[in-house]
Formats: structure tokens, sequence, C-alpha cells
């Protein structure tokens, strides 16, 4: 009985998360993020997409999934794993839980291993903690695009096209 009751209670708080969204994240701070990730991707040939949710889907939640296990499933249905180098970064957060996952590619697992994001997240969770959501986004999207410059860098003679790979730039708002 405990069980379904803590389950019940998790599902009222994602479903009350929807309603912090567009506070947390307005329209025009994700223009300015989107913004920041074209100018990011002109610099190396990797992937940033950034998404949000305010509360996991109902079957998420009754079945006592994780962030990890969504940010997963929608590192692959944003189509992030779909790129030429499979240098990809999917920086999810998950607004009900104060969940922030970092989900890379294998080209780019490669050469950043997963515990080196484990900074970048405490960083990001510190700034949200502030209600500083821009700071922190932009923050990690700086340090994202560093290390993939680093790694996977813009060939100087063939610029990127605005549109690299066609994978759209503005980050995804869900819920």
């Amino acid at each position: 009985m405990r069980n379904w009751i803590q389950r019940l209670a998790r599902l009222v708080r994602h479903r009350w998360a929807e309603g912090r969204m567009h506070s947390a994240l307005p329209d025009d701070l994700l223009e300015r993020l989107g913004r920041r990730v074209t100018a990011s991707e002109q610099r190396h040939t990797g992937q940033i997409r950034i998404c949000v949710e305010a509360g996991l889907p109902m079957t998420y939640v009754w079945r006592d999934a994780d962030a990890r296990e969504r940010a997963v499933t929608l590192f692959g249905k944003l189509r992030v794993w779909d790129t030429e180098h499979n240098n990809g970064v999917l920086i999810y957060l998950l607004l009900a839980d104060h969940a922030i996952e970092i989900i890379a590619d294998r080209g780019v697992s490669r050469f950043i291993p997963a515990n080196a994001w484990e900074g970048l997240v405490r960083e990001m969770s510190t700034a949200f903690q502030k209600n500083q959501y821009e700071d922190g986004l932009t923050q990690a999207l700086s340090k994202v695009s560093a290390l993939l410059c680093e790694h996977f860098p813009a060939d100087p003679d063939r610029p990127a096209p605005l549109d690299q790979t066609g994978l759209p730039d503005a980050p995804v708002r869900l819920g």
C-alpha cells in the first residue's frame, strides 16, 4: 500500500511541475539558448540539444522510472544519436525531480568519460537551486561546447552551414 501512495504522490508532483515550466524557462530564454547552440555549433562538428521536461509521462512515474531512463529515450527520439561522427550531446532537465542528465553519444564518450559530466551537473544544480536557469544552462552549454571544440573542431577550410545536420538548435520544452 505504501508503494502505491508514494507513486500517487510522485504523480501529483510531476503534474504540478507542469505549471512551473514557463516561469522557469520562458520563451525568450529558450530563444536565447537556441541562438547560443547555433553559435556553438559553428565552432565544432557536434550537436547539442537541450530538453527540459516539467514532469515525466504517467507511465514512467507509475513504473518508477528515473530521469536517466527518460533522457536516454529522448536522446533517441530527438535524434541526437543521428550525427555523422556520433558526437551529439543531450542536456536534459526534469523539473519535478530536480534531475539533470547529460547523455553523450559514443563518439563523444571515446574522449570524455561519463564521470567528467558530474562536475557540470553539480554546477547546473547549484544554479538551478537559486532559480538561475539561464546562468546554469548557459554555463553548461559553454562547457559542452568547449569539450566538443577540443575533440571535434570545425574544419576551418569548410565552414559549417547554419543547420549543420538538420537537427533543430532550439531547446525542447515538454510538459
